[in-house]
């Protein structure tokens, strides 16, 4: 990172990704050009993983089966410190790679764990999953690198 002052605590980082509910994924799209999405996800600190969920096709798929190298950037966290107009915003980006969960036992674990984090109660989770559990698609990005930074906006 280019400015050393505004970089956070790794620790802070991870709050970071612990506590906000969306993130922008990006991949290598085609010719060239990148392809980001805001996704909804969790961060599983334990193993240093993120997932999400998304269709078993599509352009994201297929991006990923060119390339796995994938960005990561969470930001949130506003806060007024000093004046008003000016809040304080943080941000992580992370490098890693994207794979497809493939086994079904373990794409339930991480549904249901991903599911609680956007659902108000366990019936509710168990009611989503038996409609559309089936067709969702579950991504691990194993993280290779995180940085962390807080700007104000002005």
């Amino acid at each position: 990172m280019r400015r050393k002052k505004k970089i956070i605590p790794i620790e802070e980082a991870k709050t970071l990704l612990k506590t906000e509910r969306r993130g922008v994924f990006a991949v290598n799209g085609d010719d060239g050009y990148p392809y980001a999405i805001p996704v909804n996800y969790y961060y599983e600190e334990e193993t240093n993983k993120i997932y999400f969920h998304g269709s078993r096709v599509g352009h994201k798929i297929d991006s990923l089966k060119k390339s796995n190298k994938i960005c990561f950037t969470v930001f949130g966290n506003e806060k007024i410190k000093d004046v008003e107009w000016a809040p304080y915003l943080q941000s992580v980006v992370i490098f890693g790679r994207c794979n497809l969960v493939s086994d079904p036992a373990l794409v339930d674990e991480k549904l249901r764990t991903f599911t609680m984090k956007y659902y108000p109660d366990e019936e509710t989770m168990n009611e989503e999953i038996a409609a559309s559990g089936r067709g969702v698609q579950m991504y691990e990005i194993e993280i290779e690198h995180m940085s962390g930074k807080e700007i104000q906006e002005r």
